[in-house]
């Protein structure tokens, strides 16, 4: 929670001083309080309970029911938002679940039932997250991720209080990194997506992200993935350019078809 709740302070400086940038003032009074408060909750679980699957669970268990996402976003975003899944978002999320077993197979354990419920609630809260910042994407969705940051950093802490905070350099240097480019500069990116395409879209494309971490690992420590797993990913990357493909296609037919 130390770890967390530092992440997000610093990641709420960074999202103030973009937020600052992109509207030319140092604050605007929100027009709605409760989707910050709604769509801040969200996102706060979702890293809270992530955190905590990690450390009940194996990490692929955790990734792998967090990732489920897609398919809750799906769903979520049909009943509120009225945003229909396509044939290619189906196929699509078909795919992902076939190229994150693969990826992730290997790594499996049998963890623990709560930590898995956890993962599994992660991936639930960050699809509803997704649909609030969606359904007030018109408004300004960026400051639901400083709330959410912001709620963050507030229940951390008492945790300062009963663990301390000692850190040397390298945490310090860690600490940083995660609060400016893992979560700052991410969210903000995040956000301007989201305000773009598709709820059942941002979730495919952001299934993206679990697989990059091998990849990191491959270029800093020279570690290689199995086989296996570099097909996986291939798979996962595969079933999100085309379904992306498809969908930008049929975006603009219905453009040509009612322009004039």
């Amino acid at each position: 929670m130390v770890i967390v709740g530092t992440r997000s302070f610093i990641s709420v400086l960074v999202l103030l001083f973009i937020r600052s940038k992109i509207n030319k003032v140092k604050f605007e009074k929100p027009k709605n309080i409760l989707p910050l408060l709604i769509g801040g909750f969200f996102y706060m679980a979702t890293m809270i309970l992530f955190v905590h699957a990690n450390k009940l669970t194996f990490a692929a268990n955790a990734i792998m029911l967090q990732y489920a996402a897609p398919i809750w976003a799906c769903l979520l975003g049909w009943y509120y938002l009225k945003e229909k899944p396509f044939w290619e978002h189906w196929f699509a999320l078909g795919l992902v679940c076939v190229g994150m077993y693969l990826f992730f197979g290997n790594s499996l354990g049998g963890g623990s039932l709560l930590g898995d419920l956890l993962g599994m609630l992660s991936g639930v809260t960050f699809a509803a997250n997704l649909i609030v910042l969606r359904k007030y994407r018109n408004e300004n969705p960026l400051d639901i991720m400083i709330c959410a940051h912001m709620m963050t950093f507030v229940c951390a802490i008492p945790f300062y209080f009963l663990h301390g905070m000692e850190m040397n350099t390298a945490d310090i240097i860690s600490i940083l990194y995660m609060g400016i480019l893992q979560i700052g500069i991410p969210s903000a990116i995040y956000v301007y997506g989201v305000k773009r395409i598709s709820a059942v879209q941002v979730m495919l494309t952001a299934s993206i992200e679990p697989i990059l971490s091998p990849v990191w690992v491959l270029l800093v420590t020279g570690e290689r993935p199995g086989y296996i797993a570099f097909a996986g990913g291939a798979v996962i990357i595969f079933a999100v350019v085309i379904s992306s493909i498809i969908t930008k296609r049929r975006e603009n037919q219905n453009i040509s078809i009612a322009s004039p």
